[in-house]
């Protein structure tokens, strides 16, 4: 599923169009997205949870010559899905 799935699937459950259904869907993963950039948690109901986690810097090796190099910290998006979600997945 991807964002024209979901938009669609919006559209037909509430009566809107495709258009106006993507700008809300689009919206959504915006405000997220800028939450996340803020380095703050966004916590769904029933859903779960996107927060950002830091990743040191480390070293690693480049696999076609086998030479180590340096990887530069960075943040990254982790989602941790609600009991509910994990609950519907395992049965």
């Amino acid at each position: 599923m991807n964002n024209a799935d979901l938009a669609e699937a919006l559209a037909t459950e509430h009566g809107l169009t495709k258009a106006d259904a993507r700008k809300y869907v689009d919206g959504v993963f915006a405000a997220i997205t800028e939450a996340a950039a803020k380095g703050e948690e966004v916590s769904l109901n029933g859903f779960g949870k996107f927060k950002v986690k830091d990743s040191p810097a480390r070293e690693g090796r480049n696999p076609a010559n086998g030479q180590t190099i340096q990887i530069a910290a960075s943040k990254k998006l982790a989602f941790t899905p609600a009991k509910a979600v994990k609950d519907r997945l395992n049965g």
